[in-house]
Parts: C-alpha cells; sequence; structure tokens
C-alpha cells in the first residue's frame, strides 16, 4: 500500500514538473517569437485595442470570455467530433474569411487607395457588423431590469452613476456652513425667516 502511494506521489510530482516546464517553455518561446522585432508586437497591440473597446463598452470584456474560452471551444471540439471532413469544411472558410477581414483592415489604415471603393469602409455592411454601437444600445436596453432592481449595490451601471452624479449636485446646491461662520446665527436667521412666512 505504501508503495502505491509513493508511486502516485511520484506521478503527481512528475506531471506537475512536466506542467511547469509545459508553461515555462510557453512564456519563453512566446518572448522570443514576438518581443524582438518591433514590428512583432501584435500581442501588445491587440491587447491596447481589446483595453480601449472594453474601456468604451464595459460590457465587452464579458463577450469576449464568453465568446473565446466557451463558444468558440466548444464549437470547435463540436465540429471535431462530427468529423475532420465537418471541421475542414467549417473551419477553413471561417479562418480564411478572418484572414481577408485582417488583411483589407490593415489596407484600410495603411494603403486604401489600393482598394476598390467600396471596400475602402465598411458602409457597405449593415451597421451591426460593423459598429458595436448598436450592440450597445441592445445590450444596455436589456439590461435595465437589472439596473433597477438588483445591480445598484455594485454601483457599476450607468444609471447608478447618473444618480450618484443627481445626489453630488444636489448636495452641492445646498448651502454649507463657513469655518468662520456661526452655527448659532444662522439659527436664528433661519428662525426669523420662518417667523417672517408665518405673519404674511
Amino acid at each position: 500500500m505504501s508503495d502505491t502511494g509513493t508511486a502516485f506521489l511520484l506521478l503527481l510530482a512528475h506531471v506537475q514538473v512536466q506542467i511547469a516546464l509545459c508553461h515555462f517553455f510557453f512564456n519563453i518561446f512566446g518572448i522570443v517569437l514576438w518581443y524582438p522585432i518591433p514590428f512583432m508586437r501584435l500581442p501588445i497591440r491587440l491587447a491596447r485595442g481589446l483595453g480601449n473597446k472594453t474601456a468604451k463598452y464595459r460590457w465587452f470584456a464579458i463577450i469576449y470570455l464568453i465568446l473565446v474560452f466557451l463558444v468558440f471551444p466548444l464549437t470547435v471540439f463540436g465540429l471535431s467530433m462530427a468529423g475532420w471532413k465537418v471541421l475542414v469544411g467549417i473551419g477553413v472558410p471561417f479562418v480564411a474569411l478572418i484572414i481577408f477581414v485582417i488583411v483589407i483592415n490593415v489596407m484600410q489604415s495603411r494603403c486604401r487607395r489600393f482598394l476598390p471603393k467600396f471596400l475602402r469602409t465598411w458602409d457597405f455592411l449593415p451597421r451591426p457588423l460593423h459598429s458595436m454601437a448598436p450592440w450597445d444600445s441592445i445590450i444596455t436596453s436589456a439590461s435595465s431590469f437589472c439596473c433597477k432592481h438588483c445591480c445598484c449595490w455594485c454601483k457599476c451601471c450607468k444609471c447608478c452613476k447618473k444618480k450618484e452624479e443627481e445626489e453630488a449636485i444636489e448636495t452641492s446646491r445646498k448651502p454649507s456652513l463657513e469655518m468662520y461662520d456661526n452655527p448659532a446665527m444662522s439659527k436664528d436667521e433661519d428662525t426669523k425667516e420662518a417667523t417672517k412666512g408665518t405673519r404674511f
């Protein structure tokens, strides 16, 4: 029994060493591949773009995580379970479309004169396919119920921020005592104004 436990612990230690080495070499090869040449630092630009998009649309980070780390892997796994013909038949056109969109985007930003007129912008497509604004309006309107009932405690929604701003404006309008004011005098003035109002 003790030999079995020792063997199991050695196996776990061996697996842990393998995982640690995989992470180590993954990071090393990533640095060697992307960092030394300046124009190859594509992950930094992608991270900056994702950060800017998330700063503008708060819901984008959650949708990105769900799509990239849940929906996309499950889709690829399901297609692979259906057979390699199905995976290639659906995966190759999808990858080709992504490469085409990336190439057109790069050409639109750097050498758009070489593109046909209709490809110089994405305006010929429906607006939800080239702008996040329609999706933002849909998602914010769909989350209005949550904003009214359950999420104001976390102070993350636009309605909560609007309420906080309105409360801050109201409190700033109220007269406050300065350090040289006498609180007793201000109370006397308040009582005088109240008695004047009762006389009329």
